[in-house]
């Protein structure tokens, strides 16, 4: 696959830097001679060409691949208990091959249905889905070797004053009860050795200016090691056994009516379990696999089939949606360890049931991974504070839930399965006051939770919060209104900045030159000084331009009130976005922080000028869309050079016309920062993008932030993690760069299976953010994932989690799109519906059944790819502006998932006829839960209001023959024809109609960060078109209907 635009170099000679398909930069190494070849794995992404002929369909041909990066030997082990299989024996054999001849199968658009012929879709290319990367590809990303894993340095993610760093939220209203904060005073029995500096592998970039930041952040994550030798090995499988078979799951889509309990109908954002309340307390066994077969009792082999695997026909059942939400499936585990497993809002994975070998994996066709939301914002987050933390001493493992107590004074790591001492402090219980029952600690009892670091865990005193503002103030940004906006957000909500008494504001303006702002305590008013030489830009005097916040804030006030004014008659159109992005980096080198950066329009002048790549004919092209990738490398090598220095570039790009997104963009997706796009905005002509810029400035400005962050993820031995999503930098091997993390970002990793789990029972994930918080606190946030391992396909197909499997194919697409073609993506996206249900077909159904047939957990799977295919960031055939289509793409990679799905399937409601049964009671308010509608034109009426939820915009539909009483007591409108055709909010009228859609409305606007724009639209508004553009199910001139596409599916299923 080409790594084109994505591992662009630094400087002369460096090596590659990666955020995507390719990350590692020590990854690129031949393989060493005599390494053996792993099992090829199954391959949907893989680069477009001609299939070799022969039953073999995803056969890619044989690959040398790159050792892992391993941080566990294999222990010799004892047989152990294997997982009973789900019914009768069925035949592994992987699909045969649907025709011989490469090529697409996904079908254009068809008047009628399109005929079954077995000429007319040919395969496409295949997706991996995991096991090792091909050469040219990164390596496997497994655990480091023992005692050399670089360390995690603390990670924050609240930043408020509460000592538990606890900030409620109504999106987070599962998250009951006041966090804990427990302080441990007891000292370690022997201190920490010093620290050891680690050699990063690779090239670090290095600033021109400012002082070069300690770069062992690496090693810091890893933290401490106890002095003394490790504690002799013990061989042997982990001695908890878990998940010998898969009990009954909660149904994940239901046909019956809806019960009456109101938490069933709440909106998909919401969790389907409190995920934090109060967990029970939960023993730990004191000896081996004996104390444990009582809570294994349970398990026992299910006579029946799992509602998961309820065979459903597709063609035949047309009502798919559940009433509720789409629940994830629960993990088979005891009942006492999945009480307290990591909620699945912030850790999840595709699949819930790990398969025994990468074989079985590529038999089932389903991707491997895991979908994070590591900084989301909790109301229970467990604090600890203790001199020592404890961890395993081979793989640095943090203590956690899922590990196993041989005694009082042994624990056994649930990743490397190596033996460690018990610290002293350790067997002191803080909650209970007690001695010696060191399993019934705080960090045995939580998967997530949060640790006050000590100096250890530091290079350096931590940072203070620093911000700076770089705006844009040519012509055409004054023109826009934008400038008001901003500084109004800021001098409304500059007291809210998250920091303490050391916090540092400062200001860049530019135009065509380059514009500081001497804000020095005593000046009588700001000084502007404007530096000209755009070529060679210098700060005109260091020392004055980033100041206290809490010193100078006056002089901080009066700038923002006389910025507006000061541009305001400005006729200056150029614009040198690449110098003031220079600037801010030179500011903010030696301390780290966060560049919030406005841009109107394309670059124009100096380093970084751009010129408009988009030919507005060719936005409605069937054909390959050009210049998804970026057109100069400049604004990536600039954000790995932020990178270094901790610095974060977030970009608010405002504008009407082509910006490049594609390039600009690069600034904050390796510095880890994020991207705001408001397209056509005007103060005047767009009131309701206003509005959206307005919420989302203040969400922006208030939310927590950590600075200097470092995120690694951790996963038992024999799996290995190869590739990651989101907005960071891979710094070593498996450590990611977050100068900057955020509680609206989400992040996802593609893992392979290296080594049989034939021995294990279960494996276990763990991700450590270590970071600063906005109080100058360094703090680590843990969250630890247990799942159990199987060893039949059934088990695998009824642990499928749609939603998770859906949007990491998202991010593998995007990246596919921009590597290779939007066409490899789509064909890759179609063909791995077809391969999982062909495996399903073939490989788990015992009795053969004419229609197109999956299983109940991935009953929606064909209509989520639809949905996909039809998405901004893949459709093709449909007008889209190609900074839309990017913005788009960047949001699947970015986003955490629950706001994911809501932009690849919206929500639609009947509104005109909302009652309070079934209602939500929250906060005192009843919030009306209407059911789900199918996304098809046929479900609208005339005569009723329909509400549809996509994510970042709500859509609210009215019937020509609506009922007159919503139209007055609702929209307070005398009747249809009075419906304005730009209607962006509902009157706060006094009515129970009025209240009931009000509230509703609101409860979905608070289940995201963001601030979705309502529009009120009837059939002659202009939006109408993107309101019908979301029936995902209707067949346009472009595109299959959902039926279309199923027989295409099916057709290709049964060859």
């Amino acid at each position: 696959m080409s790594s084109t635009d994505f591992s662009s170099q630094n400087g002369a000679g460096g090596p590659p830097y990666a955020n995507g398909p390719s990350q590692n930069p020590v990854a690129l190494q031949p393989p060493g001679p005599g390494y053996m070849a792993h099992q090829t794995p199954y391959n949907p992404m893989q680069a477009k060409g001609p299939m070799p002929p022969g039953p073999g369909l995803y056969n890619s041909g044989p690959y040398q691949p790159i050792p892992p990066a391993s941080s566990n030997q294999a222990l010799p082990g004892q047989p152990m208990l294997k997982r009973p299989p789900m019914g009768p024996q069925h035949s592994m054999t992987p699909p045969q091959s649907a025709s011989p001849n490469p090529g697409s199968r996904i079908p254009p658009a068809h008047a009628t249905p399109p005929p079954v012929s077995a000429n007319n879709y040919q395969h496409a290319p295949a997706w991996q889905y995991g096991g090792t990367p091909p050469m040219g590809a990164p390596p496997s990303m497994g655990a480091p070797p023992p005692m050399a894993m670089p360390p995690l340095r603390p990670v924050g993610n609240h930043m408020t004053s509460s000592p538990s760093l606890a900030t409620p939220q109504a999106s987070s209203a599962e998250y009951r009860a006041t966090p804990p904060v427990f302080h441990n005073a007891m000292q370690p029995l022997c201190p920490p050795t010093s620290l050891q500096g680690y050699t990063q592998q690779g090239h670090m970039p290095t600033p021109g200016n400012g002082a070069q930041v300690p770069n062992s952040f690496d090693h810091l994550e890893m933290g401490p090691k106890m002095a003394g030798p490790l504690p002799p090995q013990q061989p042997g499988p982990p001695t908890r056994h878990m998940g010998l078979s898969y009990p009954s799951l909660p149904p994940g889509y239901q046909n019956t009516s809806a019960p009456p309990n109101a938490a069933t109908m709440q909106h998909p954002v919401q969790p389907s379990t409190q995920p934090y309340s109060h967990p029970q307390p939960y023993q730990q066994p004191s000896a081996g696999p004996a104390q444990l077969s009582p809570s294994l009792s349970g398990l026992s082999l299910q006579s029946q089939t799992p509602e998961a695997l309820r065979v459903v026909n597709l063609l035949q059942e047309r009502n798919l949606l559940p009433l509720g939400p789409v629940t994830p499936p629960t993990p088979c585990l005891p009942q006492d360890l999945q009480k307290i497993n990591c909620h699945p809002e912030v850790f999840r994975s595709t699949l819930t049931s790990i398969p025994q070998t990468q074989s079985l994996l590529n038999k089932a066709k389903l991707p491997l991974g895991l979908l994070l939301h590591p900084f989301k914002d909790l109301s229970q987050l467990p604090v600890v504070t203790s001199s020592t933390i404890v961890r395993c001493r081979s793989c640095r493992t943090y203590i956690n839930p899922f590990v196993t107590f041989l005694d009082q004074r042994r624990w056994k790591c649930n990743l490397c399965y190596r033996v460690n001492d018990v610290p002293e402090e350790f067997m002191y219980n803080p909650v209970s006051r007690s001695y010696g029952e060191p399993h019934k600690r705080p960090e045995v009892q939580n998967a997530t939770l949060e640790f006050i670091a000590p100096s250890e865990y530091m290079l350096r005193p931590p940072q203070p919060a620093v911000y700076l503002i770089v705006l844009d103030v040519s012509h055409n940004a004054v023109e826009t209104g934008y400038l008001d906006v901003v500084c109004q957000s800021l001098l409304e909500n500059i007291n809210a900045l998250p920091g303490d008494s050391r916090t540092k504001i400062g200001f860049i303006t530019f135009d065509s030159t380059i514009h500081f702002y001497n804000l020095q305590e005593g000046l009588s008013q700001p000084q502007m000084l404007i530096v000209s030489d755009i070529e060679d830009i210098f700060l005109p005097t260091p020392d004055s331009l980033l100041v206290n916040l809490n010193e100078c804030k006056e002089l901080v006030q009066d700038l923002l009130r006389s910025l507006p004014q000061m541009f305001g008659k400005t006729m200056e159109t150029q614009c040198a976005l690449g110098p003031a992005l220079q600037a801010a980096f030179k500011l903010l080198s030696s301390t780290g922080g966060r560049v919030s950066v406005f841009q109107t329009q394309l670059p124009s002048l100096g380093v970084g000028a751009l010129k408009s790549r988009e030919d507005p004919n060719q936005r409605a092209s069937a054909k390959d869309i050009q210049h998804l990738s970026p057109a100069t490398d400049f604004y990536k090598k600039l954000a790995l050079d932020c990178s270094g220095q901790q610095v974060a570039v977030d970009l608010f790009l405002l504008s009407s016309q082509y910006c490049d997104l594609a390039s600009l963009g690069c600034i904050s997706r390796y510095s880890a920062g994020s991207v705001y796009y408001y397209p056509s905005y005007h103060q005047q002509h767009n009131p309701a993008g206003v509005e959206c810029f307005q919420k989302d400035l203040k969400r922006y400005l208030t939310r927590k932030i950590g600075f200097e962050a470092v995120m690694r993820i951790r996963c038992s031995k024999g799996l290995s993690i190869h590739t990651f999503h989101g907005n960071f930098f891979v710094r070593s091997t498996d450590l990611l760069s977050l100068p900057n993390v955020n509680p609206d970002a989400g992040f996802a990793v593609q893992m392979s299976i290296e080594e049989n789990l034939v021995d294990m029972q279960s494996v276990s994930f763990q991700a450590a953010l270590l970071y600063t918080s906005s109080k100058g606190e360094r703090r680590i946030r843990v969250h630890t994932m247990c799942l159990p391992v199987v060893n039949s396909l059934s088990d695998i197909f009824a642990g499928a989690d749609v939603q998770a499997i859906t949007c990491l194919l998202a991010s593998m697409a995007v990246d596919r799109s921009v590597t290779a073609s939007l066409s490899d993506a789509r064909d890759a996206m179609t063909n791995a519906s077809i391969d999982s249900l062909t495996s399903f077909r073939t490989s788990v159904l015992t009795i053969q059944q004419p229609g197109l047939l999956a299983p109940a957990c991935l009953r929606l799977f064909p209509l989520y790819i639809l949905a996909l295919l039809k998405q901004k960031a893949f459709r093709t055939g449909t007008s889209t502006r190609l900074d839309d289509r990017v913005y788009a793409m960047c949001q699947l990679k970015y986003q955490p998932l629950a706001y994911v799905m809501l932009m690849i399937h919206p929500a639609l409601y009947r509104v005109d006829d909302l009652t309070d049964e079934g209602a939500l009671n929250v906060s005192e308010r009843t919030i009306p839960q209407p059911r789900v509608q199918q996304l098809s034109v046929e479900k609208l009426s005339r005569d009723g209001a329909f509400l549809m939820d996509a994510g970042s915009v709500i859509y609210l539909w009215i019937g020509r023959n609506c009922n007159p009483k919503f139209l007055t007591q609702v929209l307070g409108l005398p009747n249809y024809a009075a419906v304005p055709l730009n209607m962006n909010m509902l009157p706060e009228l006094d009515t129970a109609e009025s209240q009931r859609t009000r509230a509703f409305v609101g409860w979905l606007r608070e289940q995201r960060p963001f601030f979705p724009i309502l529009h009120v639209i009837r059939d002659e508004s202009p939006l109408k078109a993107s309101f019908l553009q979301n029936m995902i199910e209707d067949r346009t001139e472009s595109a299959l209907s959902y039926y279309e596409f199923l027989l295409h599916i099916q057709q290709q299923v049964s060859k």
